[in-house]
């Protein structure tokens, strides 16, 4: 694997060679300064440039970069289209390395620094940017939760509680899963989230899909979160569901008791249609 200073070395050497680029700028974990480095980390560039057609017409100048064992242009696919603007080359090479190179117009040179504070600038031709900015992941912090953001929380995961049931009961686990997963679970970890920031404060980040809660959680908590990702039969399903029930409950009662906000009653409404499901389902 090429290592970091000859892989800012190729880009940069790349960009003063080719007078279409004006800018470079570096994003992502690479910038923050709070995220352990490793050789998984992405290199997050983005080039600005006067003329993106004469780019993105013809790719055999990305084979500067390295021999590309997969890549993909996230702007040129019809099934999963991108909304960003700007061009994107998301390229894997064969010594590893991972690099998402990212083409934008000049024009958008200032603009883009409000999009993302986690952004150093590697190259900077005509001066365009004449305060640098100093990355910080301020962004990505914990929030701390309003009322009505910690109601809506509760709400959200009690009220899709009931589709996951409603699958288990029609016999449709991958509908139940989904939910499970792409709903419940996320509120569950949202609300864990907010124990961690009340307990430890909201000035720092448990990283992208939470990867870093586990250092911030008791081992305890941290073994019954992973407890209810077990969903490949119907019955795992439903101790999962309890499970993830059970915390949800236990969390969210300690937040509100920590913030002075109220616990609603979905709770209580909500678990006891759950029981009445899950007691017709086993008499069937």
């Amino acid at each position: 694997m090429r290592t970091e200073k000859q892989i800012y070395e190729m880009i940069l050497n790349f960009a003063q060679a080719d007078e279409r680029i004006r800018m470079v700028t570096l994003e992502g974990s690479r910038t923050n300064v709070n995220i352990p480095p490793d050789d998984f980390q992405d290199y997050d560039i983005t080039f600005f440039v006067t003329d993106m057609e004469s780019f993105t017409k013809d790719d055999k100048w990305l084979d500067r970069f390295g021999k590309r064992l997969i890549m993909q242009k996230p702007e040129d696919m019809e099934l999963f289209p991108s909304i960003e603007p700007g061009f994107s080359y998301l390229m894997l090479f064969d010594d590893d390395v991972k690099m998402d190179l990212t083409l934008l117009p000049v024009d958008l040179a200032e603009e883009y620094f409000t999009w993302d504070k986690l952004v150093k600038i590697l190259l900077d031709k005509d001066g365009r940017i004449a305060l640098p900015p100093v990355p910080t992941d301020m962004d990505y912090h914990l929030k701390y939760p309003t009322a009505r953001m910690f109601d809506d929380c509760c709400n959200e995961f009690w009220n899709t509680v009931t589709y996951v049931v409603k699958g288990l009961c029609r016999r449709e686990i991958l509908f139940a899963i989904d939910h499970m997963n792409e709903i419940v679970r996320k509120e569950l970890l949202r609300m864990v989230s907010w124990l961690v920031g009340t307990q430890k404060g909201f000035d720092f980040s448990i990283g992208k899909n939470a990867k870093f809660l586990d250092r911030y959680v008791t081992d305890e908590l941290w073994h019954r979160i992973l407890e209810t990702y077990r969903m490949d039969s119907y019955s795992h399903m439903w101790e999962s569901l309890e499970k993830c029930m059970a915390l949800f409950r236990e969390v969210s009662a300690e937040v509100a008791e920590r913030l002075g906000y109220i616990y609603p009653a979905y709770d209580g409404n909500i678990s006891g249609y759950v029981a009445r499901q899950k007691k017709s389902y086993w008499e069937e």
